[in-house]
């Protein structure tokens, strides 16, 4: 398991452009407390089983009540499982799909076999059939169910509608709901309720969790924060928009995150760069842990077929919490020397690094090897940086 142990963003990471933006006196303060209020919501919503779906005693497709869109009542179509013959009270998971998914009955089952309740939702009113001709021509990954709530329109291009009807609000609250109902079960223990989520799932995890404490732990995959100066798509969109400035971007409340989070990428990501995900992390009140997998790719399978979530995950609800903590680090001409303290004993230290500019998912990454040692009770990794580079970090293994 390769974990981050340092991204250095005001040094070394600066894919993130400055982009020349006016000022703007509007008050967001009655959005910002709608938002806030939905990390309020923990009233169980009613579910019932879907019908026409292949369920089983321990894996079952639901429908239950969100709020409501344009004046009209949702439900979430959600897939719910538990680890067949758990004998007492079982950890859980919330999981929230990235763009183009929905809720995985696959994805369930991978947390169910390492023994955690779990209910992956689909957040833009879909099922997991697949569309109809129709709906696929309209831009549908997924059939829709007869209780829909909004779907995504972009990178938040639905600002300009009442924010109640906005799709980010109704994803957040989706999520929130998911965790009431989740943690109400007999079968689950309710302070072992944590949050996955991947790519624009990620950016929900993000939000959420700085909003709901109750989560035991997140793990936002890809998706994070601080995206407005992005040099990328994400940053044409967002660069002027003040509602996701002041309101809707993570960072404005990710201090109130304080349970254990993993924040889970890879260096060649081209959606969310890394100084983003390290100005998101940066900003968390809890414990930070970070594996960025070079490689790893970019999808819901690529990190869900990898053992750090459920390794993390773990860790937390058996009471250890994350297992490795960085102390300090230092850069002494061109050799960066990083000190963590950790439960678990490491094998290795890789350093990885790059000497082009632009944006961190279109530059080349070298991995190199560094040096590991311990001291005093600390391990130590270290490692000189080639000529000409602009970018680094040490993974650790």
């Amino acid at each position: 398991m390769s974990m981050l142990k340092k991204i250095n963003k005001g040094l070394v990471i600066m894919s993130c452009s400055s982009l020349s933006m006016g000022t703007f006196a509007e008050d967001f303060s009655t959005e910002k407390q709608q938002l806030r209020k939905l990390g309020s919501m923990t009233t169980v919503p009613a579910y019932r089983v879907a019908e026409g779906f292949d369920s089983s005693e321990h894996l079952k497709a639901i429908y239950y009540d969100a709020l409501s869109w344009e004046g009209k009542e949702t439900k979430v179509f959600a897939w719910l499982g538990f680890p067949k013959d758990a004998k007492g009270k079982v950890p859980g998971v919330v999981l929230v799909h990235g763009g183009g998914g929905t809720a995985f009955k696959q994805w369930v089952e991978k947390w169910n076999e390492q023994g955690f309740a779990a209910i992956s939702i689909g957040v833009e009113g879909q099922t997991d059939i697949k569309p109809t001709a129709a709906e696929k021509a309209a831009g549908a990954h997924w059939a829709s169910h007869d209780w829909p709530g909004p779907r995504r329109r972009g990178i938040y291009h639905d600002s300009g509608k009442p924010f109640a009807d906005q799709w980010m609000v109704h994803a957040v609250a989706d999520t929130v709901l998911a965790n009431s109902l989740l943690r109400s079960l007999p079968e689950v223990d309710a302070d072992k309720v944590g949050l996955m989520g991947i790519s624009w799932g990620g950016v929900i995890t993000s939000t959420a969790m700085g909003l709901d404490q109750r989560f035991a732990f997140a793990i936002p995959t890809y998706g994070c924060g601080h995206l407005f100066d992005a040099a990328n798509q994400y940053g044409q969109s967002l660069g002027i928009n003040e509602l996701y400035k002041q309101v809707l971007d993570p960072m404005q409340n990710l201090a109130k995150a304080k349970m254990p989070s993993l924040w889970f990428s890879w260096p060649q990501d081209s959606h969310f760069p890394m100084d983003c995900l390290a100005s998101s992390y940066g900003e968390v009140a809890g414990p930070v842990m970070v594996s960025l997998v070079p490689n790893m790719g970019h999808g819901h399978g690529p990190p869900w077929n990898r053992s750090e979530s459920y390794a993390f995950a773990r860790h937390v609800v058996d009471g250890q919490g994350a297992w490795a903590h960085q102390s300090r680090d230092g850069l002494n001409e061109n050799t960066y020397t990083v000190f963590f303290e950790s439960k678990k004993a490491f094998e290795k230290a890789v350093l990885v690094s790059t000497t082009d500019q632009g944006i961190t998912g279109t530059r080349n990454w070298i991995e190199s090897p560094a040096n590991l040692s311990q001291e005093l009770g600390l391990w130590v990794a270290s490692a000189r940086l080639p000529h000409g580079t602009t970018g680094w970090f040490i993974n650790l293994h």
